[in-house]
């Protein structure tokens, strides 16, 4: 229930604080007054969207705060702790801020939170009904989603949801398979070319550079053959060779370090160096012996290294980037081989998640089925005490395409005189049958919203279009559903507001050249003259008094 609504800088709000109170209260005032702005700073409580023209002009920023009794049961404490939040006192405080600049922030028990977060909040708080939510009546997704919540499915409403999203997830797998698939059947002779190329040539790492090695000796067998000659010749043939000459030396040196010891670690020197020199004389020699002309291995060679220099500029600088290459090429060639084979597991699971999703659908139409079944009895019957007696109400379900909400078409049918056709609301119903119909089916849904009743029910202006008994009937049943919940209601119909428990009017005031609306309430000869005056318009004649004063006596009596 809300305890009290402050709203400051908000319009043409300056600053105002509404205590309200349990039971059927009524907000009254002169056409443009302002009734509708506490209406609109509480849907802003409620997650509603707001705008830097709700700022009042040259103010910084508005500010709208209510504070709401704890409704009972688990699952509203559960939200809140799941945000991170908790109650006081059996209450809890919302506010918005709103910039003039349009931004707006949110908050809950004095922590910011996301706007969002009070529309999960607002199903247990707080609902608002006024002539756009009429307007809403003549959408089938609103009808749909009424009949929903008469039928307390929204359990089984998300199983369906969640089998649709997984059963279509799949569907687009599929497609993106189909779709990436034609493109690789495109390019799959292209790729079994190119891998048959690389495959032909039998690549190693590191080759190339192995092979322009052995070219180059090739090139230069001459060259080699002479350095090589004269470097071997050096070191163990000529007369002068290094040989020869260390030979010679060790000699000497053994004799020397016979009589002079010091001398024996030179000897530890030259005898490596000898070995050394021997081992690469051998190893030209060896080299000398292998080293000839071969123009054929030469041809081979750099017939072998330019189809390797083809591969390089088609794919890639190096021989690890052609194998790379390779490596992709493999790998689309092998998922195009395997399309076939995933394409029938997906086909196999979209079957299995379509069934899935289909027994969940007719389970949901079965609920909606034998709601709709009680729902139009209720309403009938509602209607009836709403001098629309005789009016005949039906919910038509027709198949429709599947979709998150299930396998149904929802459509309200009304035929307001015994005999007449049914025929969708917007092509029966006038404005005024219309608000009765609204009143009759939030009469009807409310008490069936399975612990999430809302606590605070807002009305405006739900007695458009009607008057006389049937403004009175409206009220009577505005007064039965306060019974259960708090109810504001904003009316222009006496025959309403004199059943009200507390009656408040919004006026507007001009103080220092601004303009600005406040709210009072109205007690005693204050809610006489207030009903008096709209029962006789501007000039208050002391019938209206008396006229009004018996209203409120005989609707308190017969409330």
């Amino acid at each position: 229930m809300l305890v009290e609504l402050v709203v400051e800088n908000f319009a043409v709000v300056e600053r105002l604080r509404l205590p309200l109170h349990a039971g059927l209260n009524a907000l009254t005032g002169e056409t443009g007054s302002g009734k509708s702005l506490m209406v609109d700073a509480l849907s802003l409580l409620l997650g509603g969207r707001a705008s830097a023209d709700m700022v009042r002009t040259g103010a910084s920023r508005a500010f709208v705060s209510g504070r709401f009794e704890v409704p009972a049961g688990p699952e509203f404490s559960r939200v809140l702790e799941a945000a991170g939040l908790e109650a006081e006192d059996g209450e809890i405080l919302l506010e918005r801020e709103i910039l003039a600049s349009g931004k707006s922030r949110a908050f809950v028990a004095s922590r910011p939170v996301a706007a969002s977060f009070l529309k999960e909040l607002a199903p247990f708080l707080g609902d608002i009904h006024g002539q756009h939510d009429q307007q809403k009546l003549f959408s089938g997704d609103s009808q749909r989603e009424l009949l929903d919540e008469a039928a307390g499915v929204a359990e089984t409403l998300a199983e369906v949801e969640s089998a649709y999203a997984d059963w279509h997830a799949l569907v687009r797998t599929l497609q993106d398979l189909n779709r990436t698939e034609q493109e690789k059947l495109r390019m799959a002779d292209l790729w079994n070319m190119q891998r048959k190329e690389i495959e032909a040539l039998e690549l190693s790492a590191g080759e190339d550079a192995q092979l322009e090695n052995e070219k180059r000796v090739l090139k230069n067998v001459a060259r080699l053959s002479e350095a090589a000659t004269i470097a071997h010749d050096a070191l163990s043939e000529s007369e002068h060779a290094v040989a020869n000459g260390l030979g010679l030396a060790l000699k000497k040196v053994e004799e020397l370090a016979k009589i002079d010891e010091s001398l024996s670690g030179l000897l530890e020197t030259l005898r490596p160096a000898q070995i050394a020199v021997k081992e690469a004389a051998m190893e030209l020699s060896h080299y000398l012996g292998h080293l000839e002309a071969d123009p054929k291995r030469l041809e081979d060679l750099e017939n072998r290294l330019a189809q390797i220099e083809k591969l390089k500029r088609k794919y890639g600088s190096t021989i690890d980037e052609i194998l790379t290459f390779y490596a992709q090429v493999c790998d689309q060639l092998n998922a195009v081989e395997s399309a076939g084979e995933r394409r029938a597991e997906l086909e196999t699971a979209i079957a299995t998640r379509e069934a899935e999703y289909k027994v969940k659908a007719e389970r949901l139409r079965a609920l909606r089925s034998r709601a709709a079944k009680k729902l139009e009895k209720a309403v009938e019957s509602e209607l009836g005490g709403l001098a629309m007696k005789g009016t005949s109400f039906r919910i038509a379900m027709k198949p429709a395409d599947p979709a998150p909400h299930g396998i149904d078409a929802v459509e309200f049918l009304v035929s307001a005189n015994v005999g007449e056709e049914l025929r969708p609301l917007d092509k029966v119903a006038s404005g005024g049958e219309l608000s009765r119909v609204a009143l009759a089916l939030k009469t009807c849904i409310v008490p069936k919203s399975h612990g999430r009743v809302a606590r605070t029910l807002v009305f405006d202006e739900v007695d458009s279009g009607v008057g006389g008994a049937a403004a009175e009937t409206i009220g009577r049943r505005l007064k039965k559903i306060s019974e259960s919940n708090q109810v504001l209601c904003v009316t222009h119909l006496a025959q309403i507001a004199g059943f009200a428990d507390h009656h408040y009017v919004v006026s507007k005031r001009e103080s220092a050249g601004r303009t600005s609306a406040q709210v009072d309430e109205m007690l005693g000869d204050e809610r006489v003259r207030e009903i008096g005056r709209m029962l006789s318009g501007q000039h208050l004649s002391a019938e209206a008094l008396r006229h009004a004063e018996k209203l409120i006596e005989e609707y308190a009596r017969r409330g």
